[in-house]
């Protein structure tokens, strides 16, 4: 391959210059691939070990509610400790944590020790554990990349999280049906090894902090007042998550308009995920991107629109090409939007931003499902999902008309 050639490819797919230059990054994503699918497989795992134990679609449904709430609450803190203490022992102790309790579910069931109330424990207590590793990691990538790499190495991330989100469930299904619930847990406690020796190899990551003040979650919800820029990075994701989010009637949409069964329902949830990992992989135009502002408003429009078609299709085929758009529009959004945080946040006020960033990313679609579930009660499910596409590119139009500065963010003259 010439020189030419390879520069091409790179416009098209993913720029994997950031493993190419730095050791340390191609560690922590290698490590974060593989504990992605194993995390993956523990949550199917859990879900069918409660169902067998219960036989309650209700009670696995709860399994959601104990990952959530611990989430939300940690997420805030954890991105404020994320500020104060070294980074790096943060993700090791969070990671360490989190293969502990895989042990934990492996020797419970070897033990056939099979309890409901210890299962959602477990669940809450992986939570906590996501909650202040996440904030950590992603603090961790602008050390470790300059920031014109910054963009890719979001991309390469977007891929890791969207591959073990399709893998790690099917692959946790099979070895279930195979070698049973502890089969699937210690294979996710020795993928967690990977994540630690990243984890151990990185150098010390101390915040930059500017003063002896102690980081607060208010302090940072307080800098993210004065930042119009940073803080519509948070209202535009709301406009597609909230409004346009028709992942929770995926069960009867599959039934009325296409005449299918739980297969169908999985077509339409694997749809935008697969539209999300190529987002990843044919990510390398957008390094030619230089106003990211402007990229995440039609990202979101494009999302907003493709949902708004998908309600007015009948042919399923065509449904999951639309929401396989959707899903891929999602992800340069996301790609833009954690390089803008990232780049034009001070080093002290990352880890905080990402916390706000795990809030917004877990609670946006829960609220979404909740209003496409109310919507389409009172009115219909076509109703619901078009409308709410609709209402989700009026609502980005309108930010963009009042966010001026937001439209001009130029990254090579980045401001918060």
């Amino acid at each position: 391959m010439t020189v030419t050639e390879a520069t091409e490819r790179r416009r098209v797919f993913a720029d994997l210059t950031p493993l190419r230059t730095s050791a340390d990054f191609r560690r922590l994503w290698f490590g974060s691939s593989v504990s992605w699918v194993g995390q993956g497989m523990t949550t199917l795992a859990i879900s069918l070990q409660v169902y067998d134990i219960t036989r309650s679609p209700f009670s696995v449904g709860l399994v959601g509610l104990f990952s959530l709430v611990p989430l939300i609450v940690f997420g805030l803190y954890g991105g404020a400790i994320a500020d104060t203490v070294d980074r790096r022992r943060l993700g090791l102790a969070s990671s360490s944590g989190s293969a502990v309790l895989s042990v934990a579910l492996a020797t419970a069931a070897f033990a056939h020790f099979h309890q409901v109330w210890f299962l959602y424990g477990i669940v809450a207590l992986q939570s906590v554990c996501g909650a202040l590793n996440a904030p950590a990691r992603s603090s961790m990538i602008p050390r470790l990349l300059p920031p014109e790499q910054l963009r890719a190495a979001n991309a390469l991330n977007s891929m890791t999280t969207t591959f073990g989100t399709l893998v790690g469930p099917s692959l946790g299904g099979l070895i279930v049906g195979l070698a049973g619930y502890q089969t699937a847990y210690l294979i996710d406690a020795i993928a967690f090894s990977a994540s630690l020796y990243a984890m151990w190899r990185l150098p010390s990551m101390l915040p930059e902090r500017t003063g002896a003040k102690r980081a607060s979650v208010l302090d940072g919800l307080r800098f993210l007042a004065t930042r119009p820029n940073l803080r519509m990075t948070f209202f535009s994701d709301f406009c597609a998550m909230i409004l346009a989010h028709p992942r929770a009637l995926f069960p009867a949409i599959a039934v009325l308009w296409f005449g299918g069964d739980a297969k169908t329902t999985g077509l339409l949830v694997a749809a935008p995920a697969f539209g999300a990992l190529l987002g990843g992989v044919l990510s390398g135009w957008q390094g030619r991107i230089r106003h990211h502002g402007q990229a995440i408003l039609l990202s979101v429009a494009c999302w907003g629109t493709a949902i708004a078609a998908f309600g007015l299709t009948r042919n399923l085929w065509l449904g999951l090409l639309l929401l396989a758009v959707a899903g891929y529009a999602d992800t340069v959004s996301m790609i833009f939007r954690n390089t803008m945080m990232q780049v034009a946040a001070p080093d002290e006020m990352r880890g905080r931003l990402q916390g706000v960033f795990i809030v917004v990313v877990a609670g946006g679609p829960r609220l979404g499902d909740f209003l496409a579930g109310s919507v389409a009660d009172l009115t219909t499910p076509a109703i619901a999902v078009t409308g709410g596409g609709l209402a989700c590119v009026v609502a980005i139009g309108l930010l963009t008309l009042y966010a001026k500065g937001f439209r001009r963010y130029d990254a090579e003259h980045p401001t918060a």
